[in-house]
């Protein structure tokens, strides 16, 4: 039995690691292009250089589960062809991806690890008074600013994005921009068209807003912030896939088009989720569950999952938990403060943990 798990993010590396507990005659090999696992969530801790993000795959894997260094060019019928040209056979696939970038140009993505490592480098060369500029008012932007702006109070950092914290409560948002305040990060809820580069070694970038009330504003560096694209895989290797790129499932988060096929994280097309480790986990979960039920001759169960709340650090010391409904949407009630913010790294460690391990539970979804 040969099983191949591309990608090894929070949904892969959990899945790995559990079906080598639940089938441990299975051959199981972790693709990925890194050598390290990448706590994502802990990207902007990168940037500002707050924080370690990587962990070696062979930490993180349980003995006997192989790793191959590669990136899944395409799915074949019962095989992947890999960028060094070469196949890898399986029984059955895990599909676990995830999502990448897709940044204005003249910006520094921040949302992958190659992007938070040049973003990195770039921040410490800026000399006091410079300006950065951080596009992107979801979570990512927002703990990307408040770290930068942590980390280094020389800087002047500004927030650009349609709307802060759009997804929390009115409370809860009020005491996001409290928080970024109090950091002396300037929010700007505007549209960004288009980042012109500066030239020379300092030339200033110019950011045009779709209002431009006043010209562009300009920074000495522009980081990109929004997430959500997906990689193209699924659709080029002739899967069925929803208007985004992500994979359609069914519901046992089998791919629609070869049952074989397991997709789960953020190129997985799961009604009602959304990206985050909170989502990724349970479906690694239960995709290894499901399979393991399948191998065994068994009966799949449908998966079901719940939503507890949104977490933002705001700094070390401070943040915002937005508590939510099993529909993740957002209740009135909301954690701050250093509390919040404990609160925030432990479920960090936690879901870094649960890969580890793959020990992990969740909520089922709303009835």
């Amino acid at each position: 039995m040969k099983i191949v798990v591309a990608g090894a993010g929070y949904a892969g590396t959990l899945a790995a690691n559990r079906l080598a507990k639940k089938v441990p005659e299975a051959e199981i090999t972790v693709i990925n292009p890194r050598p390290e696992f990448v706590e994502r969530v802990r990207l902007h801790q990168q940037i500002a250089g707050t924080g370690e993000v990587t962990t070696p795959l062979a930490e993180m894997l349980r003995a006997g589960v192989r790793s191959r260094l590669a990136t899944v060019g395409k799915i074949g019928d019962g095989s992947v062809v890999l960028d060094t040209g070469e196949s890898v056979d399986f029984d059955h696939l895990v599909l676990a991806v995830g999502s990448t970038v897709s940044p204005l140009p003249g910006t520094v993505a921040v949302g992958t690890w190659e992007g938070a490592e040049r973003a990195r480098t770039a921040l410490a060369d800026l000399p006091p008074g410079a300006t950065v500029t951080v596009i992107g008012t979801g979570a990512t932007g927002i703990e990307t600013a408040a770290e930068v702006a942590e980390a280094r109070p020389d800087l002047r950092v500004r927030l650009v994005g349609s709307r802060l914290a759009a997804a929390f409560s009115d409370g809860a948002r009020r005491r996001v921009r409290a928080g970024l305040e109090r950091l002396k990060v300037s929010v700007l809820e505007d549209s960004v068209t288009e980042v012109l580069r500066g030239e020379g070694e300092r030339g200033a970038d110019k950011i045009l807003l779709r209002s431009d009330p006043d010209g562009p504003l300009h920074a000495d560096l522009t980081l990109w912030a929004v997430l959500g694209s997906i990689p193209d895989l699924a659709g080029r290797s002739g899967l069925a896939v929803d208007d985004r790129g992500r994979a359609l499932v069914d519901p046992y988060l089998r791919s629609v088009s070869d049952p074989r096929i397991f997709v789960v994280g953020d190129c997985a097309a799961v009604p009602g989720s959304r990206a985050a480790c909170q989502t990724a986990g349970p479906q690694g979960a239960h995709a290894a569950d499901t399979l393991a039920r399948t191998i065994r001759g068994r009966e799949p169960e449908p998966y079901s999952m719940g939503y507890f709340g949104t977490g933002l650090s705001l700094g070390r010391r401070d943040g915002v938990i937005q508590l939510s409904r099993r529909d993740d949407s957002a209740r009135r009630q909301y954690l701050a403060g250093r509390s919040a913010a404990v609160l925030k790294e432990g479920v960090t460690l936690g879901a870094k943990y649960g890969a580890r391990t793959a020990t992990i539970a969740w909520l089922s979804g709303p009835k």
